[in-house]
């Protein structure tokens, strides 16, 4: 059925397009801690992902065709990064145990009443009072709320990415090939 919808090098995209997503995520919210680059890095995967997909199935028209394959590849990758971020996150709220740099640990249940008494430790109480957080609880909501309108960010500036990489493809010429790239008997390429 998806034959219909979707070439199987559009599936495959949205495989790598998922693979793409682990190594970002854990580069840049594990190894080097800076999410921003996440969000700068998922257009730019979007378009990458979204002209592949396109590639790996060697279409260039028709053009709803080859948007078809470019979202729903920028659409798997946008979902993947999503849902890795907003994990990955998490994992530091609720695992937070409150040990800090130099030995000691703060006295404070794991999970987000720790990552609100080391942002009081830090002096960051009155910042947060400002925002209606005064307790683990109230970082946890706000937390939540907060992931929440990073995932979805993330899928749409992936899914806006796909749809220029196709966008892009479909525009481009198609190159004249002696021998296709990929050959399989009854593969109707319309």
């Amino acid at each position: 059925m998806t034959d219909r919808f979707l070439d199987p090098g559009a599936i495959f995209a949205g495989w790598v397009g998922l693979g793409m997503a682990l190594v970002l995520a854990i580069a840049f919210e594990l190894i080097i801690p800076v999410q921003t680059v996440v969000f700068l890095l998922a257009p730019l995967m979007g378009v990458l992902i979204g002209a592949y997909a396109n590639v790996r199935a060697e279409r260039w028209r028709p053009r709803a065709r080859v948007l078809a394959n470019a979202v729903y590849a920028g659409m798997v990758t946008g979902i993947g990064i999503s849902v890795l971020y907003v994990a990955i996150r998490l994992v530091f709220l609720y695992g937070d145990g409150g040990s800090l740099p130099d030995g000691t640990s703060l006295t404070c249940p794991t999970g987000p009443a720790c990552t609100y008494a080391r942002y009081v430790d830090a002096g960051q109480a009155d910042e947060l009072a400002e925002l209606g957080i005064t307790d683990g609880r109230t970082l946890e909501a706000a937390a939540w709320r907060e992931l929440m309108t990073t995932g979805a960010g993330l899928i749409i500036l992936t899914g806006v990415g796909g749809v220029v990489g196709g966008v892009a493809r479909s525009l481009s010429a198609p190159r004249v090939r002696e021998t296709p790239l990929l050959t399989k008997p009854g593969w109707d390429r319309t």
